[in-house]
């Protein structure tokens, strides 16, 4: 076994699950098991590392290889976390290998790509390239729900030449991707006996209007606010919580509402845009909200040329071509950039097999990922 197979293995069974505000079993939830597997990796490389408290168990850990002479410094940057595991028909920790594939939690998104950044970092770290980049790589914590990983991680005060960020891409390279506000909004109500219902006034039916004028905002979005590289904006609704029982007429109820951002959209107006809607659409009903509780930049490929130039003659070498693509998904790439370091996103694997009930990873692709990551590393800056 190959040693980026082996860490691949070896991540994925060991949990991580981001609980995401839930209340999950803690022998399954948060980074700490996989951040003390990596100080002991980073520890028998002899290279130089630190953690970085974020939360209480959650902590990036950032090694770094200075290569003497370097012309350039990068960033590999993988999260440790992992989305929750319901309704997975696979042991989603096993870390079963079968033919080409690696199966379980994490193994696409992005324990594997974590892999094979490592594997390439530590050939770097024993073959001493001449010419070859200084490396950081940083492994993060909380990219599945909140970002405060990398958050932390920019104003620790990390300065390289440009970054990439592990996701699956298919191998090729994401250089803008949409970025996101979510909101909480609450319909309000006055609770009463549900045996005289007209005493009270249910909150569940004042949030059924405000969902309705929601899903014409909604369509608006898709509509009238398009960006010829990314797309439309976008809005969904993914939770709802209210009521304490059934024989109360519910006085709240609540709502976590998903907005993708396009170039140019600053979530600070889009909830402005959208609190303006429901004013004027709701009618009577009462709400609070709607309230940002998250907030991600988009990723635009503008500063991201020779980053994008370096990696795709990489990949050439090792496969023939590539492609160079925009995603509707968020990463951990554009709060890097915005913090003034060119940034892309690039890992084995597919985004489609990414939270899946049997989630799994190509074994080939992981290992031309490392070749592809190490040729990066020693190529000639532009």
């Amino acid at each position: 076994m190959n040693e980026a197979t082996r860490l691949a293995r070896d991540l994925v069974r060991l949990p991580s699950v981001n609980p995401m505000g839930r209340n999950l079993p803690e022998d399954i939830t948060l980074e700490h098991r996989v951040t003390a597997y990596l100080d002991d990796f980073f520890r028998g490389l002899g290279v130089s590392y630190q953690r970085q408290s974020v939360a209480p168990k959650r902590d990036n850990i950032v090694a770094r290889w200075d290569n003497p002479g370097a012309r350039r410094t990068i960033v590999f940057e993988a999260h440790q976390d992992t989305v929750p595991t319901d309704n997975m028909t696979i042991d989603p920790f096993g870390g079963v290998i079968e033919g080409n594939r690696l199966f379980g939690r994490g193994a696409c998104d992005i324990k594997g790509g974590m892999a094979a950044m490592l594997a390439a970092f530590a050939r770097l770290v024993r073959d001493k390239p001449r010419g070859a980049a200084s490396v950081i790589m940083a492994c993060t914590v909380d990219e599945e729900h909140m970002f405060e990983g990398v958050q932390h991680l920019v104003k620790s005060g990390l300065k390289a030449d440009m970054a990439i960020a592990a996701e699956p891409t298919d191998l090729n390279i994401v250089h803008a991707h949409k970025g996101a506000v979510r909101w909480h909004l609450t319909a309000l109500g006055r609770s009463c006996h549900s045996s005289a219902p007209e005493k009270g006034s249910n909150a569940i039916y004042g949030m059924a209007r405000l969902l309705a004028a929601i899903e014409r905002y909604a369509g608006q979005l898709r509509q009238y606010r398009i960006d010829p590289l990314l797309g439309p904006a976008t809005l969904s609704v993914g939770l709802i919580d209210g009521g304490a029982s059934p024989n109360t007429v519910p006085d709240r109820c609540t709502i976590v509402i998903d907005r993708r951002l396009v170039r140019g959209e600053d979530p600070v107006e889009a909830t402005s845009d959208l609190k303006r809607h429901l004013q004027k659409e709701a009618g009577d009903v009462a709400f609070e909200g709607p309230t940002s509780w998250m907030a991600k930049e988009t990723l635009d490929p503008e500063g991201s040329e020779e980053v994008t130039a370096l990696l795709g003659q990489a990949i050439d070498a090792v496969r023939g071509s590539h492609k160079v693509e925009a995603v509707p998904y968020g990463t951990d790439a554009s709060t890097m950039a915005v913090a003034g370091i060119p940034s892309v996103v690039f890992g084995p694997g597919a985004i489609d097999k990414a939270h899946t009930a049997d989630e799994w990873l190509p074994l080939d692709e992981l290992e031309q990922a490392v070749e592809i990551l190490y040729r990066f590393a020693c190529a000639e800056p532009r």
